[in-house]
Protein backbone atom coordinates (compact mmCIF):
# COMPACT_ATOMS: atom_id res chain seq x y z
CA UNK A 1 0.00 0.00 0.00
CA UNK A 2 2.97 2.42 0.51
CA UNK A 3 4.48 1.48 -2.69
CA UNK A 4 7.68 0.89 -1.22
CA UNK A 5 10.49 -0.13 -4.11
CA UNK A 6 13.14 -2.38 -4.47
CA UNK A 7 15.77 -3.91 -3.31
CA UNK A 8 13.12 -3.85 -0.28
CA UNK A 9 11.65 -7.28 0.08
CA UNK A 10 11.28 -7.69 3.85
CA UNK A 11 8.84 -5.40 6.32
CA UNK A 12 7.15 -5.55 9.67
CA UNK A 13 4.33 -2.47 9.79
CA UNK A 14 3.46 -0.83 13.13
CA UNK A 15 1.21 2.55 13.90
CA UNK A 16 3.34 5.40 15.50
CA UNK A 17 2.51 5.36 19.98
CA UNK A 18 1.56 8.38 21.63
CA UNK A 19 4.75 7.63 24.13
CA UNK A 20 7.19 7.73 20.83
CA UNK A 21 6.10 11.93 20.62
CA UNK A 22 8.35 14.69 21.95
CA UNK A 23 7.82 17.75 22.79
CA UNK A 24 8.00 18.98 19.53
CA UNK A 25 5.13 16.80 18.54
CA UNK A 26 6.74 14.66 16.30
CA UNK A 27 7.99 10.78 16.65
CA UNK A 28 11.70 11.42 18.78
CA UNK A 29 14.78 10.34 17.50
CA UNK A 30 15.38 7.78 19.79
CA UNK A 31 12.28 5.75 18.46
CA UNK A 32 13.35 5.01 15.12
CA UNK A 33 15.95 2.96 16.82
CA UNK A 34 14.17 1.13 18.75
CA UNK A 35 12.12 0.24 15.94
CA UNK A 36 15.06 -0.93 14.24
CA UNK A 37 15.91 -3.18 16.94
CA UNK A 38 12.54 -4.55 16.87
CA UNK A 39 12.92 -5.11 13.13
CA UNK A 40 16.28 -7.13 13.34
CA UNK A 41 14.70 -9.31 15.97
CA UNK A 42 11.86 -10.45 13.41
CA UNK A 43 14.47 -10.23 10.71
CA UNK A 44 16.70 -12.69 12.49
CA UNK A 45 14.19 -15.23 12.77
CA UNK A 46 12.50 -15.13 9.44
CA UNK A 47 16.43 -15.32 7.86
CA UNK A 48 17.29 -17.99 10.22
CA UNK A 49 20.26 -16.22 12.12
CA UNK A 50 18.98 -16.26 15.50
CA UNK A 51 16.44 -17.12 17.57
CA UNK A 52 17.19 -16.23 20.28
CA UNK A 53 17.51 -19.84 22.07
CA UNK A 54 20.14 -20.96 24.10
CA UNK A 55 22.12 -22.12 21.50
CA UNK A 56 22.05 -19.42 19.05
CA UNK A 57 25.18 -17.53 18.88
CA UNK A 58 25.43 -14.18 20.09
CA UNK A 59 24.91 -10.93 18.11
CA UNK A 60 25.97 -7.86 19.07
CA UNK A 61 25.61 -4.25 17.43
CA UNK A 62 28.60 -2.30 16.17
CA UNK A 63 27.46 0.76 15.30
CA UNK A 64 24.41 2.35 13.95
CA UNK A 65 23.24 5.89 12.59
CA UNK A 66 19.75 7.18 11.23
CA UNK A 67 18.76 10.12 8.92
CA UNK A 68 15.50 11.78 9.12
CA UNK A 69 14.12 12.64 6.62
CA UNK A 70 10.35 14.21 7.25
CA UNK A 71 8.61 14.29 10.55
CA UNK A 72 5.81 11.47 11.44
CA UNK A 73 3.21 11.96 14.03
CA UNK A 74 1.06 10.26 16.55
CA UNK A 75 -1.30 7.79 14.73
CA UNK A 76 0.99 7.65 11.70
CA UNK A 77 1.17 3.59 10.12
CA UNK A 78 4.77 2.77 8.58
CA UNK A 79 6.30 0.18 7.61
CA UNK A 80 10.06 -0.59 8.34
CA UNK A 81 11.80 -2.19 5.95
CA UNK A 82 15.42 -3.55 5.66
CA UNK A 83 18.05 -5.79 3.88
CA UNK A 84 21.46 -6.92 4.85
CA UNK A 85 23.44 -5.31 1.67
CA UNK A 86 26.58 -6.20 2.41
CA UNK A 87 28.61 -8.57 4.63
CA UNK A 88 32.32 -10.28 5.84
CA UNK A 89 33.27 -13.25 7.54
CA UNK A 90 31.87 -12.03 10.98
CA UNK A 91 29.72 -9.24 10.23
CA UNK A 92 27.32 -8.11 8.16
CA UNK A 93 25.75 -3.88 7.90
CA UNK A 94 22.17 -3.86 7.47
CA UNK A 95 20.04 -0.85 5.53
CA UNK A 96 16.61 -0.02 6.79
CA UNK A 97 13.78 2.39 5.72
CA UNK A 98 10.90 3.72 7.22
CA UNK A 99 8.10 4.43 5.05
CA UNK A 100 4.47 6.04 5.09
CA UNK A 101 2.04 6.65 2.48
CA UNK A 102 3.87 9.81 2.50
CA UNK A 103 7.10 7.96 0.71
CA UNK A 104 10.06 7.58 2.99
CA UNK A 105 10.25 9.10 6.30
CA UNK A 106 13.65 7.76 7.57
CA UNK A 107 16.59 5.31 6.98
CA UNK A 108 18.92 3.93 8.66
CA UNK A 109 22.05 1.90 8.67
CA UNK A 110 23.78 -1.08 11.60
CA UNK A 111 27.16 -3.00 11.47
CA UNK A 112 26.43 -6.02 13.18
CA UNK A 113 29.21 -8.70 14.53
CA UNK A 114 28.31 -12.73 15.27
CA UNK A 115 29.83 -13.86 17.87
CA UNK A 116 30.77 -17.15 20.26
CA UNK A 117 27.51 -17.79 22.97
CA UNK A 118 30.04 -16.63 25.84
CA UNK A 119 31.01 -13.65 23.82
CA UNK A 120 34.41 -14.89 23.80
CA UNK A 121 35.49 -14.46 19.93
CA UNK A 122 33.87 -13.98 16.90
CA UNK A 123 32.13 -16.51 15.07
CA UNK A 124 31.99 -16.99 10.79
CA UNK A 125 28.73 -16.67 9.89
CA UNK A 126 27.79 -20.02 8.10
CA UNK A 127 27.24 -20.51 4.62
CA UNK A 128 23.74 -20.85 5.36
CA UNK A 129 23.03 -17.49 6.47
CA UNK A 130 25.73 -16.01 3.48
CA UNK A 131 23.32 -17.80 1.03
CA UNK A 132 20.34 -16.26 2.27
CA UNK A 133 21.97 -12.80 2.45
CA UNK A 134 22.75 -13.03 -1.59
CA UNK A 135 19.54 -15.07 -2.71
CA UNK A 136 17.01 -12.29 -0.57
CA UNK A 137 19.15 -9.44 -0.10
CA UNK A 138 21.02 -9.03 -2.88
CA UNK A 139 24.18 -8.58 -0.54
CA UNK A 140 27.66 -8.21 -1.59
CA UNK A 141 30.14 -10.35 -0.34
CA UNK A 142 32.88 -8.70 0.96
Amino acid sequence: AFAIPSPWTFGTADRVRFGEIDALDHVNHTAYLRWFETFRISYFREYGISDYGPDSPRIVLKSISAEFIKEMTVGQDYVITGRTSSFRNTSWVMEYGVWTNKGLQATGQSVLVQLTRDGSAKLPLSDSIRNTFKTRDSADAL
